[in-house]
């Protein structure tokens, strides 16, 4: 099984598939590189080379205590891109996944990275402050921590639908299975406890307007306007002013889980993208 030890010795284990130009794929927050059930194949099969790791805590990566926070998971990331050896990487991060590129690229540079992807990301700020008086009240944070320490398992079946957004038809929407939803929910439980709150804490509490405002590669944002977790008007409408010459497309009737609801399109897109 493939793996790489990172600074601390923590070893993250990822799926490397076919071959072609380099596509990193970061997972949602408490997900794992089986999120990609759909974006992986479809890639590879197409001609490009796709990098899927488990975040240190999650899936078949280790799970020590500490380094939940942006500047470690950035670096965990730069480690799996130098041991690999990429260039021209599309960096492809998905809702947290994207505070870990954009950090990544504040920190290590562009100088292996092509292009940035964000997909339902959660950049650049989620906390209500001073001045960003439309954001989400830190009462949440910890009613979503309190949840998830106290049953994660009832409270991942409670917000399962709310992912996929209910479920409601569009003629994009690609039906779900409740064999389906329930096998993504499980992979979120599929992870170190301590890992997913800490993960919950940093996604929501980071400010990462500068890093987002520092972005120098062609940047594609993806999002759908019913996204209760990272809201469009909060997160990609606000990422792309502060990326010029970004581009956003807005999938109508599209919740948090689109990798998923409107795979067939995202697939074309990112491939398109990559394909640059």
């Amino acid at each position: 099984m493939p793996f790489v030890t990172v600074k601390d010795g923590t070893q993250l284990y990822y799926e490397d598939w076919g071959t072609g130009r380099p596509v990193v794929l970061l997972a949602s927050a408490t997900m794992n590189s089986r999120m990609w059930e759909f974006q992986g194949p479809y890639l590879a099969g197409h001609g490009l080379r796709c990098i899927m790791p488990d975040r240190r805590g999650f899936g078949r990566s280790q799970r020590p205590w500490d380094g939940y926070d942006y500047d470690t998971l950035a670096d965990d990331l730069a480690c799996l891109i130098d041991h690999l050896g990429l260039r021209e990487v599309t960096l492809v991060g998905y809702a947290m996944g994207g505070g870990e590129a954009v950090r990544y690229l504040a920190r290590h540079g562009s100088h292996r990275v092509a292009r940035l992807a964000l997909v339902c990301a959660t950049t650049p700020y989620l906390l209500r402050a001073a001045d960003n008086p439309d954001g989400i009240d830190a009462s949440a944070l910890e009613e979503t921590t309190a949840a998830m320490s106290a049953d994660r398992a009832a409270y991942l079946a409670q917000i399962t639908s709310v992912f996929f957004g209910g479920l409601q038809a569009t003629p994009e929407t690609i039906p779900l299975s409740g064999r389906m939803m329930d096998w993504m929910a499980q992979q979120a439980l599929d992870s170190s406890p301590r890992a997913t709150v800490e993960v919950t804490r940093t996604l929501f509490t980071q400010d990462l307007r500068e890093d987002v405002r520092g972005v120098d590669v062609p940047t594609l944002i993806v999002h759908g306007d019913r996204d209760p977790s990272a809201p469009l008007e909060l997160c990609a409408r606000r990422t792309a002013a502060l990326i010029p010459g970004s581009r956003t497309v807005v999938y109508e009737g599209a919740a948090h889980g689109l990798f998923a609801t409107h795979a067939d399109r995202l697939n074309k897109q990112l491939l398109e993208f990559a394909g640059q």
